[in-house]
């Protein structure tokens, strides 16, 4: 009977190694457990204060572009209207010029015709 309760102290040890093995095995996951957690928690908050900043630089974006669009309808309704200026110009210039062409064409006698100054007085 002595050797049957020897191995049965054998198995008890045995037994309780493995179960304190077990433990030690599950201690280091759990504290693995409890390190992940952590991380996740933070992970959440950085992906919340991310995200609250993205929408504000979104936000920010939205009127820029729409200022941006507003600065390049005036200034193409601008430059059209220049270039209505500068149209309008070059044709009063033409004008002028054609207008002065023939005042002057008007007021220089053709050659063989009396002038006014040599004409005697009526």
């Amino acid at each position: 009977m002595s050797q049957q309760g020897a191995a049965l102290q054998s198995y008890n040890n045995e037994l309780v190694k493995c179960i304190e093995e077990l433990c030690g095995k599950r201690d280091e996951i759990h504290k693995s457990i409890l390190q992940e957690e952590e991380e996740k928690v933070k992970l959440q908050n950085d992906i919340r204060v991310l995200t609250e900043r993205l929408a504000k630089v979104n936000e920010s974006l939205a009127k820029k572009i729409a200022s941006r669009n507003e600065f390049d309808r005036t200034i193409a309704e601008t430059e059209a209207a220049y270039m209505k200026i500068l149209e309008s110009s070059q044709t009063l210039l033409s004008v002028l010029k054609r207008e002065s062409q023939s005042l002057k064409e008007k007021s220089v006698p053709a050659p063989g015709a009396p002038s006014s100054r040599n004409m005697p007085p009526s």
